[in-house]
């Protein structure tokens, strides 16, 4: 019976996430019903704008290549006890120092080899930035929330005076615009799109010739039909494989978590302590920035104002990595489900007339719930570890009286 009890209390904390999900959007029914709009009707347009359509469903797999990258170094960094606010920063300067090496070599190098320097110098970057708290940690004591915070504010300036400055486009001081934004990057260092890789591999056929119908033809149209959907989503669910490889596979990982789980018997027991904060963190920045890479070097090109680039993934990607259970494997459809919502969310504004603000405040509830609902695991957990570590001689009556009494007389 104890083997269906576990499995029980593991199905139910699995679930308690979806569940979160489903009361946040209960709450926002209500908030939908106040303002005067059909709340069925907006969920609708909602999950068909995010999952309805072949660009519907590539631009929510386009938004979940960043939030399952930072989402995947975000959980390396709470395994490792270390809560990383700062991907946003990490990813804005990965995102720069791609851009600033794609402009540099792009037109002098091959495109694939520039591609893989610009993704390593990303990731180097990132990991510097997320070093720094790490550090700061390890050695002085700093709380790592308010210095990663605060390393996000020095990367948003960081980049607007590259951008105002000395990396802003040449043809934006020609024009008299000086609107903040880099050169365009050459187009061999484009990644491929995944219609591009689907004609290598002899899938160009189109729906309709497959006889395809209904979904299952913007379905196949995803992968086949030009989209925004580029080879950032392959790279991504692979880098999650190699992470779950890492944690659960490798001696670096088993020492990651005993830190997060706990410092003091892992001190005891010969790990380094301080280092593995460090190297948690450092690798948490590392695949933020190598979410930065991916963005300017799969989607957008070139270097635009941090906001546009981060839009918010920095933060996105922490609620994406707690409904994955902080497993890299349960990230990657935890990141497709917030891809959806912020997707399905635009469309939702715009066929109901809903305010932005609305918008955000639902996205807000979903946030809210789900980590409220890593409280009640952590409660549930507690409540079975101790009726696991009560003895099993407690049940009879005056036992525990009996033992008292032994050992008072001991």
């Amino acid at each position: 019976m104890r083997p269906n009890r576990d499995f029980l209390d593991r199905t139910i904390d699995a679930l308690l996430p979806f569940v979160a999900v489903l009361g946040a959007f209960a709450v926002g029914a209500v908030i939908l019903w106040l303002q005067g709009v059909n709340p069925l009707d907006a969920y609708q347009a909602m999950l068909f704008g995010a999952f309805g359509t072949k660009n519907g469903l590539a631009d929510t797999l386009v938004k979940a290549v960043p939030l399952m990258l930072v989402a995947l170094g975000i959980a390396i960094a709470f395994r490792g006890g270390v809560i990383n606010i700062g991907a946003e920063g990490q990813l804005v300067m990965g995102a720069l120092l791609t851009t600033f090496v794609g402009l540099q070599i792009g037109e002098a190098w091959p495109g694939w080899m520039v591609i893989v320097i610009g993704l390593a110098a990303g990731t180097i970057m990132g990991g510097i930035w997320g070093a720094i708290p790490g550090l700061l940690k390890a050695r002085l004591g700093v709380n790592e929330i308010l210095s990663t915070i605060m390393m996000n504010a020095i990367a948003v300036q960081v980049a607007f005076y590259l951008l105002r400055g000395p990396m802003i486009d040449p043809a934006e001081v020609a024009a008299g615009t000086n609107i903040p934004h880099s050169a365009r990057l050459p187009r061999t260092v484009d990644m491929p799109r995944l219609t591009d890789m689907a004609k290598w591999f002899g899938l160009s056929e189109s729906a309709k010739d497959m006889g395809l119908q209904g979904y299952l033809a913007e379905l196949y149209g995803v992968f086949v039909e030009p989209t925004r959907l580029h080879s950032g989503l392959l790279f991504a669910i692979i880098m999650a494989i190699l992470v779950y490889i890492l944690l659960w596979r490798t001696t670096i990982g088993y020492r990651i978590r005993a830190v997060g789980l706990n410092p003091a018997a892992s001190r005891y027991a010969g790990i380094n302590v301080k280092g593995n904060i460090v190297l948690s963190i450092t690798l948490s920045g590392a695949f933020a920035g190598l979410a930065g890479a991916v963005e300017i070097l799969g989607l957008h090109h070139r270097m635009f104002e941090p906001q546009a680039v981060s839009a918010g993934y920095g933060f996105s990607g922490i609620v994406a990595a707690l409904f994955g259970k902080l497993h890299p494997l349960g990230i990657i459809p935890s990141s497709i489900l917030f891809g959806g919502l912020l997707v399905g969310g635009d469309k939702m504004q715009r066929a109901m007339q809903v305010p932005q603000a609305l918008i955000v405040a639902l996205l807000g509830l979903v946030v809210l719930f789900v980590v409220s609902t890593d409280y009640f695991v952590r409660k549930r957990q507690n409540r079975r570890a101790a009726a696991a570590s009560k003895p099993k001689d407690d049940a009879r009556p005056g036992a525990s009286s009996g033992r008292v009494k032994q050992e008072v007389n001991a």
